[in-house]
């Protein structure tokens, strides 16, 4: 032992560290829950929420220990004695640690006053130094939590000099053989990668989303660290995409929304008075870049979805429906919650992770048990982490099926994902009424159509075109699967695109991106129909409310397609805007400060603004005030169901 003194020492400081933050996460869920009404009884989930403690404490400690680390591993081969060499790098690491412990004691009372670990907002409070000193004054848990700071540091301290002198310094006229250092040096500098990354799997390191496992809120934030919280949204904050964004004056965002909200309802609307019984399951099904332009809706002769088309004629579907962006986050986040896109900015990899009251969480409330079913690495984009943080009980993908069925980059093929949820379907069918949403992603680069399935391509020599085929194929027998179960006369089938495809462009907003398709299905319950009338993304909880009669609230931003007519839609493509009405398209390029005015109908791309100003600036006008909106409401936290 004494010959491993320099790697001893290392994984003495990390133990240490580990144990110091665990007593900080124990003395929060004690905090927490002494001020609160929160649960005393956790299901048997809090040791998983402490392991999960263990990894983002981690990846603090190996970002702390990396260059005490490098200089143990030089100072080892080099056979380094100096004290004042690894007095460097001791020093640093008892300086950071010590940075964090103060970032635990300041989240305890901020968590519990928030519930919310502490972020990039904290800071707020220093732009009044005056304020921030009365509020520490006049509440005596501030002074009981530094002062407890305090005594941690200097435990610390004397904990790291004796680490340092007994476990180092006594030892260091010891050392290994090459044949023995140099293969634990470079395990240890593996391990510290791993340790950075927290986690195996490549497909994205640790996030904030990892932390939420469970439907718990309370559970789901406890793993967390702070400094990792902390400093992650100061970088989110940073990226270019998450600025805020000033694209019009609050008060006429404001009159925008008013307007929208106060449209009178439209009773002479054969859907007006749809109504769906009492407990009605829903399934959602989110189909990956199944633009309008690949299906009948375009071209019926040369249509790549046959069952998507027949489903068409048996359902409701609205056939000038628009996603809200172009990527497959904007389609979670709008069709769940109610929001639009809000220009580049990817709200599900948010940090904080923001209170959305949607879809999911209504249909909680209303006695729904919720499942969102995907076929990839859950953890991908933040997605397992916002969805528990947003009404979701379960979360189930790729880890949860058997890995013989994951064949490629975006784990298990659609076919087989379907054949999951109806299984689990089945098992909670007789709980209660239930939310399924279900993200398809086979048509989704890199393209694989499984062998040994009973599914023929009609272009079998074009890759791009036989996914699609796949695809439909898939939806089309899990529909078929689906009508042979008990449960099936009691749902309402919702099939909708998280966004389209690059079609067809005219424009540098290419249309087919956002055009998507929609479709409302429950046999015996809605008539079929075409309806021509504009969608948005956003309208989608809100219609699916109506039609089971809940109350959407006002959290949302989009309305009851069954009984408001839309006079724009409203969609974007990162740095672009887009507007239309039936007959013109707006389309703004925030680069280029440029707007433009087209006829989308007829594919012209004679520029009209100058043509029809006063279109083309009320079509500005809302698309703007519209996302302007949705960021301030976000900004003053009006999105959560707590603020109703």
């Amino acid at each position: 032992m004494k010959r491993n003194a320099r790697f001893n020492y290392i994984l003495c400081i990390y133990l240490a560290g580990i144990v110091f933050f665990t007593l900080f996460r124990i003395a929060e869920t004690v905090a927490y829950c002494a001020t609160t009404d929160g649960p005393d009884d956790f299901g048997g989930l809090y040791w998983k929420a402490l392991w999960i403690g263990f990894r983002f404490d981690t990846t603090v400690s190996t970002y702390i220990l990396a260059l005490p680390l490098l200089l143990v591993i030089i100072g080892e081969m080099a056979h380094i004695k100096k004290r004042w060499y690894y007095a460097i790098g001791h020093n640093l690491a008892m300086v950071l640690y010590t940075v964090a412990f103060f970032a635990c004691a300041a989240d305890i009372p901020y968590f519990c006053y928030f519930f919310s670990r502490l972020d990039a907002s904290a800071l707020d409070l220093t732009n009044s130094f005056g304020m921030a000193v009365s509020m520490i004054v006049h509440e005596p848990m501030y002074i009981v939590y530094f002062f407890v700071f305090l005594v941690v540091s200097v435990g610390w301290w004397l904990l790291g000099r004796l680490i340092f002198r007994r476990v180092l310094m006594a030892n260091i006229d010891e050392r290994l053989p090459y044949g023995w250092s140099i293969p634990l040096a470079i395990v240890l500098l593996v391990v510290g990668f791993i340790g950075m990354r927290g986690r195996v799997a490549k497909k994205s390191p640790i996030r904030v989303g990892t932390a939420y496992f469970c439907s718990n809120p309370f559970l789901n934030q406890i793993g967390l660290n702070p400094l990792f919280t902390f400093l992650k949204s100061i970088e989110d904050a940073g990226k270019s995409a998450n600025k805020q964004i000033e694209l019009i004056d609050l008060e006429t965002a404001q009159a925008v929304l008013d307007e929208q909200r106060a449209l009178p309802e439209d009773n002479t609307m054969p859907e007006a008075s749809l109504r769906l019984p009492e407990g009605m399951n829903v399934v959602l099904v989110l189909m990956e870049s199944m633009s309008r332009d690949k299906t009948g809706l375009y071209d019926a002769a040369n249509s790549l979805t046959p069952c998507l088309d027949s489903l068409m004629r048996r359902s409701m579907t609205f056939s000038e429906a628009w996603s809200a962006g172009i990527h497959t986050h904007n389609g979670i986040y709008s069709t769940l919650y109610g929001h639009p896109a809000i220009m580049a900015r990817q709200m599900i990899k948010n940090t904080p992770i923001p209170n959305m009251c949607g879809l999911p969480q209504r249909l909680r409330d209303a006695g729904y048990h919720t499942y969102y079913f995907m076929t990839h690495d859950e953890l991908y984009d933040n997605m397992q982490g916002f969805l528990y943080g947003n009404g979701f009980e379960r979360v189930i993908g790729e880890h949860s099926y058997p890995k013989n069925e994951v064949i490629g980059t975006w784990g298990v093929p659609d076919h087989v994902m379907f054949d999951h949820v109806l299984e689990h379907i089945d098992s909670i069918a007789a709980k209660g009424p239930f939310l399924a949403t279900v993200m398809t992603c086979s048509d989704h680069g890199p393209y694989i159509v499984p062998d040994g399935i009973d599914f023929k391509a009609k272009h079998d020599d074009d890759k791009l075109k036989r996914i699609v085929e796949y695809a439909d194929w898939s939806i089309g027998r899990f529909v078929r699967m689906a009508e042979r179960k008990v449960w099936f006369k009691n749902t309402l089938f919702v099939f909708i695109a998280d966004h389209g495809s690059s079609l067809n462009p005219v424009y540098d907003l290419t249309l087919a991106y956002n055009h998507v398709p929609l479709l409302f299905f429950a046999p015996n319950q809605i008539e079929p129909r075409m309806v021509e009338r504009l969608a948005m993304q956003i309208d989608v909880a809100p219609t699916i409310l109506g039609l089971l009669g809940i109350d959407a609230g006002d959290r949302m931003l989009g309305i009851n397609l069954l009984n408001h007519n839309r006079k724009y839609a409203l969609f974007s493509a990162d740095d672009r805007i887009g507007v239309v009405d039936g007959e013109l398209f707006y389309l703004y390029r925030s680069k280029q400060d440029k707007a433009s005015l087209y006829r989308y109908q007829e594919r012209d791309t004679t520029d009209l603004i100058k043509q029809y100003p006063e279109r083309a600036e009320a079509m500005r006008r809302y698309g703007f005030g519209l996302t302007q909106m949705a960021q301030e409401m976000l900004i003053n936290k009006t999105t959560s169901c707590d603020a109703l």
